[in-house]
């Protein structure tokens, strides 16, 4: 990758780049900047909203994986990102499964399979991804928070890798089979607005919508992924992108329903619902910041 201004991505599942980051890929994709994700498990243990499609599920056909990495092909191409991989190959890493704590948050399951990503040793693992980096040497690395957004115990092993990966790979003594040292200037995780989230739940609510994001007051707690702003580092304005993610959403189509909570933001917040995307900084310093506060571009101060 040639390119002056190179990001890299890591993410846990197919759809959770889309989530996530959707719009600032789309953005800067088509700005000509270098954009690589890196999906670490090929979802094999989500849920399937599609009724015609519940015989890939794990317990019957275990066909899920080959059909959500079909859905992430759809969805790059959909956010014009030409350079994705999965960490050490396809199926190198199974997606650990989870079910969810009484305190709302996800916690690992009873039981995963041998190869489950979050069982992965943590060297071999990040290894993989040290080739990647001293490859692409991207000047900035965005990837979840300590707690993984909601606790999904691959979205923790996801943080943990990219983490320990840029640390070895900046060192010039390690593994030189896996390339040239690179230190990636600026870490960032991915997060969401409190006060943006507030106002959304607001007007989803005003709107009459009481089944979108469920449980969740605008004026109540929020849950751990939802950040205060005084945490944020950088607000990336991507609405004029905000289709080519809503069609990424859509393009993973057994995880994210059309009549779902997204889409429902979506159509009753409008663009800046999901295509204004945050983060907090994790590594480097902070850029030129604008009136409120954030850098408006990862890139800022490099």
């Amino acid at each position: 990758m040639t390119v002056d201004q190179r990001l890299l991505l890591v993410h846990a599942h197919p759809d959770d780049e889309s989530i996530g980051q959707g719009a600032t890929m789309a953005k800067y994709a088509a700005e000509g900047r270098g954009v690589t994700l890196v999906t670490c498990t090929a979802g094999e243990m989500g849920e399937i909203l599609v009724p015609d499609l519940e015989h890939l599920a794990a317990e019957r056909e275990d066909g899920l994986g080959e059909h959500r990495r079909v859905e992430l092909e759809a969805a790059m191409k959909a956010l014009g990102v030409t350079d994705h991989r999965f960490l050490g190959g396809f199926g190198t890493y199974r997606d650990s499964g989870m079910k969810w704590h009484e305190d709302g948050h996800a916690v690992a399951a009873d039981e995963t399979d041998p190869r489950a990503f979050a069982n992965a040793d943590l060297t071999e693992a990040a290894d993989h991804l040290v080739a990647i980096i001293r490859e692409v040497r991207p000047q900035v690395l965005v990837t979840y928070d300590q707690f993984g957004g909601y606790g999904h115990p691959d979205h923790i092993q996801a943080h943990r890798v990219a983490t320990y990966a840029a640390s070895l790979a900046a060192v010039p003594s390690y593994r030189l089979d896996l390339g040239a040292a690179w230190d990636v200037a600026k870490i960032y995780w991915g997060a969401m607005s409190e006060s943006r989230m507030r106002a959304s739940l607001r007007a989803l609510r005003e709107a009459g919508d009481t089944t979108s994001f469920e449980g969740m007051d605008p004026d109540g707690p929020l849950p751990h992924f939802v950040t205060p702003d005084e945490h944020l580092a950088a607000g990336v304005d991507a609405t004029e992108h905000v289709d080519a993610k809503m069609a990424a959403l859509a393009a993973h189509a057994t995880q994210i329903t059309m009549d779902g909570p997204f889409f429902a933001l979506s159509n009753n917040v409008g663009a800046t619902a999901w295509g204004v995307e945050f983060y907090r900084l994790a590594k480097g310093e902070v850029g030129e910041v604008g009136e409120d506060g954030l850098e408006a571009d990862l890139f800022a101060g490099l």
